[in-house]
């Protein structure tokens, strides 16, 4: 689908759609470090850590997930659908690994993504198509995350202590590091000048706002 045929933005009034373009703009404001760090420090179960910290597993997930080699992977290839009604559960793609390794493209999302670049002069970091390319990585990154000794291998980078008996040093699995490593693969594959949390947050807006008009 193309930015053409979509008309998602052009659905909301003057008012809502220019408000909507000023937040995004305000989101570009951020560095990429920023949004990775905002992003882990926004889960849960990282409440009440030190916000440097928090930022520093950011900052190792992400340089982890760009030298990402999915090439590697053993197993079964992915099997891939197009579905719509992505927008609802603001979904631009999905891995399920069972009962095969899957991947969902929504394209509503996905056209959304392409019209909303479009609008904000962002064609430069996110060009039309890019965006497929990168959802599909991100889900490729996660059914390579979702074997073993890849799990392992992002738990020594992002190297968060669990604790120590004696000698010995226990790692933690970090929430929300496996996403990070994602985002990252797809940016270098897609070769995106912005990463996809930028894209992704401000998707999140506009989907706010055609959800509630």
């Amino acid at each position: 689908m193309t930015v053409a045929g979509t008309a998602f933005l052009r659905s909301l009034d003057a008012r809502s759609r220019r408000g909507l373009l000023r937040e995004c703009r305000s989101l570009a404001e951020s560095s990429d470090g920023d949004l990775a760090a905002e992003f882990l420090a926004e889960q849960p179960t990282h409440a009440g850590r030190d916000a440097g910290l928090v930022r520093l597993w950011a900052q190792r997930a992400s340089e982890f997930g760009a030298h990402l080699d999915v090439e590697a992977s053993s197993g079964p290839p992915l099997r891939v659908f197009e579905r719509t009604n992505g927008l609802g559960q603001l979904l631009l793609a999905r891995f399920s690994s069972r009962p095969v390794p899957t991947v969902e493209l929504y394209t509503d999302t996905l056209a959304l993504a392409d019209e909303l670049s479009a609008e904000l002069g962002w064609l430069e970091w996110f060009p039309l198509g890019a965006v497929r390319q990168a959802a599909m990585a991100h889900e490729q990154a996660h059914c390579h995350l979702h074997q073993q000794r890849a799990k392992r291998e992002l738990k020594r980078a992002v190297d968060a202590s669990a604790g120590r008996i004696g000698r010995l040093r226990f790692l933690a699995h970090v929430v929300g590091a496996d996403e990070l490593a994602a985002h990252a693969h797809a940016q270098r594959v897609a070769q995106l000048g912005r990463s996809p949390l930028l894209l992704s947050a401000a998707l999140g807006l506009a989907a706010d706002l055609i959800r509630s008009n």
